[in-house]
């Protein structure tokens, strides 16, 4: 009997990532090989000022299931994703990060469970970066909970499964990186079937990671600030005509 696999997109953006785009495209076309029955990789340029974008074009020449999406500025992680979710076409979406600190073979294990929910998250439940980051992780997970009244464990953690149709139904207000917050959180409202999967991530292997610095953990915030005003306003997601 055939396996029944499903159609996949999956993308990613990059910003100072061309030491790892072509890893991850690689490592992302030899999953989805196994997985996927038709699949297609995007790799979201937000603007990047090394060779990130230049290598993302060499890997769709080379390979006709690759686009590329350029921003001619960085607009932000969030923009970046909404660019993704836009340009996909399969029936379900993958989105991890361009750094390769996620490691895309995990998409196994999400895409093992995609019969039970329609939007899988992970939570590292190996957390081998510093502790300073390990603390601002606890301290943003927690106030999410509080605020929010979630239980998920990591919320915003860089790789997601999420079936298209949700996807399409959901509007993102985030440029930070707060829209991975966002998305669950909104799933969840509408009712959707949420998991979770644990998974390990990997250190970088040069630079440091954008989302602790002090621009983006302040255009988080601000981007926390306003979807909460919209989520808990009298007129979010109203029934028709109401």
């Amino acid at each position: 009997m055939t396996e029944n696999k499903p159609n996949v997109s999956l993308f990613f953006p990059v910003f100072r990532d061309e030491r790892t785009v072509r890893r991850v495209a690689e490592k992302a076309l030899a999953v989805l090989g196994d997985v996927a029955n038709e699949y297609e990789v995007v790799i979201v340029n937000d603007g990047s000022p090394d060779r990130a974008g230049e290598i993302a074009d060499e890997l769709a020449r080379e390979h006709p299931c690759i686009s590329v999406v350029h921003h001619e500025r960085n607009l932000g992680y969030g923009a970046a994703v909404t660019s993704g979710l836009r340009k996909v076409k399969y029936e379900w979406i993958c989105f991890t990060d361009g750094d390769d600190e996620y490691d895309v073979n995990d998409l196994r294990k999400l895409i093992a469970l995609k019969d039970y929910y329609d939007l899988i998250i992970t939570f590292r439940y190996a957390k081998i970066y510093s502790l300073d980051r390990q603390f601002i992780s606890w301290v943003y997970n927690s106030l999410l909970r509080q605020v929010f009244r979630t239980r998920f464990r990591d919320i915003s953690t860089g790789l997601k499964l999420i079936r298209k149709s949700l996807a399409d139904q959901i509007t993102c207000q985030s440029n930070s990186p707060f829209i991975g917050a966002e998305l669950t959180i909104k799933a969840m409202l509408k009712g959707y079937r949420v998991g979770e999967v644990g998974i390990q991530t990997y250190p970088r292997e040069f630079g440091k990671g954008a989302s602790t610095t002090p621009a983006n953990i302040l255009a988080t915030m601000k981007d926390l600030r306003r979807v909460y005003k919209t989520i808990f306003s009298t007129g979010y997601d109203r029934p028709l005509g109401k």
